[in-house]
């Protein structure tokens, strides 16, 4: 794409991104009120339900709220503080997808580009159509390559370790392409081998696409991705703690992962140290970064300030509305379990909320709101709309979003299915 057209777009998006968000319904001004965000993270961890539990909410230019509760460590009686380092796992996409975007920005690439043209690894992929009565797989070309778009949309086709067909399944374990003992490359290449799932384009199916993102970072940049991230991402924003390798002196404010008991509220200890605390190649774009409360508000109000944070600027403010904006065509209605998070669609590595709840159980949230969690519940959202955003941790796995629609319902109030109009 030339300089001109790039800049066109960039015109084009930000007089489209104002006229939807001027049509948007918002809630009731979200003045964050301490009481009932704190009844929220104490029950939390009163219940039982987590060992440890804190945020951090950024409102309308100043921290509004911080509180941390519980333990990060229940077996040695360290406490839950706001320095203490997590696992964000899936959060780690969004930074992924920054780093990206900030070579689609310099006209590196388009994103309906086929990202074959940049990892020819990706060039001879079939679809996997099922078993025939032989038991022989039928694979057959797509109707067409994926693309970067489909990387960061999830509609890419690759193969998922758990919600694909059976055969699919075994041939994504024998591949291994996440082993952390892989490089970035090996993984990648690895998972390019796999058959697709579906074809690109017509279902949104989570997967390790970000993490094909990850090295499309490498190709463009010449750079490990880490070291990327770290240079042009982590340390313009000051997110000095954020990494995929904690340092030895620091394992010791490393939050403990617990994982819920079949049938039971009983949490257990997760029997292996942190991945973060032990060394391994694999940097992936999808997963594994640590941060602290500070850290990754540091990158959420980035996002909020439409790419800029303390007078340092790693996106534009039309890139971030391109990201924020949702990028699933009406085409793909096999969205698998994306439904569960509301009313949402997906945009550049985040779910966006496109409509307001439409019944009292779903999570609170304005349209325009941008968010994403990680499997060990974490959260953060932003919502341009009341000037917010929030980060959210706890350490419980397999991922429990009744704690998500908990502190969401404590920090805008109780559910409604129609949100209240807010006040001039």
């Amino acid at each position: 794409m030339t300089d001109f057209c790039r800049t066109m777009l960039f015109s084009a998006l930000l007089t489209t991104t104002t006229l939807a968000a001027s049509d948007a319904t918002p809630t009731e001004p979200a003045v964050v009120s301490r009481a009932p965000i704190d009844a929220a993270l104490r029950a939390l961890v009163d219940e039982g339900q987590v060992a440890g539990a804190s945020a951090l909410i950024w409102e309308d230019g100043r921290e509004a709220y911080f509180g941390a509760f519980g333990l990060a460590d229940r077996e040695a009686g360290r406490p839950m503080k706001r320095d203490t380092l997590v696992q964000v796992w899936s959060m780690t996409k969004p930074v992924t997808g920054v780093a990206l975007m900030q070579w689609w920005e310099r006209g590196a690439f388009d994103l309906d580009d086929p990202v074959a043209e940049y990892l020819p690894e990706f060039a001879d992929l079939r679809v996997f159509e099922g078993l025939g009565k032989d038991g022989k797989p039928r694979l057959v070309p797509p109707p067409r390559a994926p693309t970067i778009r489909d990387l960061t949309r999830h509609t890419a086709g690759l193969a998922s370790s758990w919600q694909s067909d059976p055969w699919l399944q075994a041939r994504y374990q024998e591949a291994d392409p996440l082993n952390v003992d892989n490089s970035l490359a090996e993984a990648v290449s690895r998972l390019a081998s796999i058959p697709l799932d579906s074809p690109p384009g017509t279902r949104w199916l989570y997967s390790d696409a970000v993490d094909v993102q990850a090295r499309l970072v490498e190709h463009f940049s010449g750079m490990p991705f880490a070291d990327y991230v770290q240079q042009q991402v982590l340390a313009p924003l000051g997110m000095n703690e954020t990494t995929w390798h904690v340092p030895g002196q620091a394992h010791d404010r490393v939050a403990i992962t617990y994982l819920a008991a079949e049938g039971s509220d009983r949490l257990e200890r997760d029997p292996d140290p942190p991945l973060v605390t032990r060394p391994h190649p694999l940097t992936p774009g999808g997963w594994g970064l640590a941060s602290s409360l500070d850290d990754y508000m540091r990158f959420a109000r980035m996002l909020l300030g439409e790419g800029e944070l303390g007078g340092r600027r790693v996106l534009q403010a039309a890139t971030v509305r391109l990201m924020a904006t949702d990028q699933l065509p009406d085409t793909v209605t096999d969205r698998t379990w994306l439904p569960g998070k509301g009313q949402v669609g997906f945009g550049i590595d985040f779910a966006v909320r496109v409509a307001p709840p439409a019944t009292p159980d779903e999570n609170r949230g304005v349209v325009g709101e941008f968010f994403w969690d990680g499997a060990a519940s974490t959260l953060f959202w932003v919502d341009p709309t009341n000037r917010l955003a929030a980060v959210f941790f706890i350490q419980r796995m397999p991922f429990w979003g009744e704690a998500h629609t908990r502190f969401r319902a404590a920090v805008y109030g109780e559910v409604s299915a129609t949100p209240v109009q807010a006040q001039p």
